[in-house]
């Protein structure tokens, strides 16, 4: 069955928005990735506060931390710009953004923590997931498992414009291990990968209708189950994944010992409640760098709530 085809002023909107893309993609593709990061901050960081979700991202900020003051909300909203317009920026450079020397961290682009639980990953014949949150620049998990050798597979959403969904496939698969689009049959291939044996990564910080109630900056919110469902069927081990920004175009990467998930009364993983024990690592993760977080998400939305296991 054939999608049904989109008006013909959404058409004209994305070819539009396709053609922009192109002439950006092309002309930053020039200079370095340090360069392309700082013009996509000083456009974000231009633009955004005047679009209806930098209102959304204040009053998401507003919420999550009552204690601080306007001024440093304002603060926060500001640095979320300037972290997305470099994310904007550095993704026309994912091919030439990965630089870690272990013998000389330095010198290097890359700086990690918890190396010897990346190193554990790839060497115990295991299956593992892996979560991350949209931090910091988070396609570097996906870049780094795929550049030090781990069998990995990244599950994604991609965008409705089509363009923008074959550029997106197109960077990331010269970088990155197996991409598994989202949809209603992505649980068979993500069941496949770790079958497999193989590593499979998800970002969790976006509501899913439907999904487990959570509590999230001290509020109820909708959560992706995935990652707990396949961590209950599979008994694999389950790390974090985060990056921070950090001065002069570098990034630090850290990945956490396993987490211990709770169990419900039978001893097998207890979905809900480790949908909350990770939200919870994500929150604090937020909650040291809230500025290189998207807070225009709405992450509390509401939804009928549906019995995850």
């Amino acid at each position: 069955m054939t999608a049904p085809a989109l008006p013909w002023p959404t058409r004209l909107r994305n070819l539009a928005l396709s053609a922009i893309v192109w002439v950006l993609v092309r002309a930053l593709r020039a200079p370095g990735p340090r360069f392309a990061a700082w013009v996509g901050s000083f456009w974000a960081r231009a633009i955004g506060p005047w679009t209806p979700i930098h209102k959304t991202a204040l009053e998401n900020l507003a919420r999550s931390f009552p204690e601080k003051s306007a001024e440093e909300r304002a603060a926060i909203a500001r640095g979320m710009w300037d972290n997305l317009g470099r994310v904007a920026g550095e993704f026309v450079h994912l091919d030439r953004i990965w630089q870690y020397n272990m013998w000389e961290p330095a010198k290097s682009r890359i700086e990690t923590t918890g190396v010897s639980n990346f190193v554990a990953m790839r060497v115990d014949g295991k299956p593992a997931l892996v979560f991350t949150a949209h931090l910091g620049n988070w396609e570097l998990p996906a870049i780094a498992a795929a550049a030090q050798g781990l069998d990995s597979a990244v599950l994604f959403r991609a965008p409705d414009n089509d363009f923008f969904a074959e550029m997106l496939f197109s960077a990331r698969s010269q970088v990155m291990g197996n991409l598994v689009a989202a949809s209603h049959v992505a649980v068979f291939e993500l069941a496949s990968v770790l079958d497999q044996g193989k590593h499979l990564g998800i970002l969790v910080d976006q509501a899913r209708r439907g999904g487990p109630i959570v509590q999230f900056f001290g509020r109820p919110a909708t959560t992706n189950p995935t990652i707990a469902r396949l961590a209950r069927l599979y008994e694999c081990p389950v790390h974090g994944v985060r990056v921070i920004r950090l001065p002069g175009g570098r990034f630090r990467i850290t990945c956490t010992p396993p987490v211990e998930l709770p169990r419900d009364a039978t001893g097998k993983i207890d979905v809900d409640a480790s949908m909350q024990a990770i939200t919870s690592i994500v929150e604090g993760w937020i909650r040291e760098h809230p500025e290189q977080w998207t807070w225009f998400y709405r992450r509390w939305r509401g939804g009928k709530r549906k019995k995850a296991g």
